[in-house]
């Protein structure tokens, strides 16, 4: 009896686990001729924390935002610690900005979290966008990027899996 009830648990753990999706944790993505190895953030808490408190970006590697819609956005640089080059892509892939971002003033002891967030500079997308791109500080001047240049991105997957 208590073997056919651990084989029936073990049946219907694997079957579930089977019919699961598992979601993917990065993307391969071709930037100018190069290929990317980007991780993916892909709902609120992930865009949220971004690429704070990382002391590097690896070669080739980055994050790789993904929206459930196309809306103006803006980007700051709180909790970071290193440089980071920013794109803003509308939902054909299309650059709409390119910004360099830089290391902030980190908060003052005495400042308060509205204070702190109040006084960083914002980044903004200049239009609608969809996804956003976060790259090794140099990297959009080393590929020459600039607005209108289309990154080719999976889009019906990308879409599907934002949150």
């Amino acid at each position: 009896m208590a073997t056919r009830l651990i084989a029936a648990i073990l049946s219907i753990s694997f079957v579930m686990g089977c019919t699961r999706s598992t979601q993917p944790t990065s993307v391969e993505v071709a930037i100018a001729g190069e290929t990317f190895t980007l991780e993916l953030s892909t709902d609120t808490p992930s865009r949220i924390h971004g690429l704070m408190e990382r002391t590097s970006i690896p070669d080739h590697g980055g994050m790789l935002f993904v929206f459930t819609d196309a809306s103006e956005r803006s980007f700051w640089m709180a909790n970071c610690l290193i440089n980071i080059d920013l794109l803003f892509l509308d939902s054909r892939g299309t650059i709409t900005a390119a910004h360099e971002m830089k290391i902030e003033e980190p908060q003052g002891v005495t400042e308060s979290q509205w204070d702190y967030e109040r006084r960083l500079k914002h980044y903004y997308s200049n239009g609608p966008a969809r996804f956003a791109i976060e790259l090794q500080e140099g990297t959009i001047q080393r590929l020459h990027l600039r607005v209108n240049d289309r990154i080719p991105l999976d889009l019906r997957d990308l879409r599907n899996i934002a949150r």
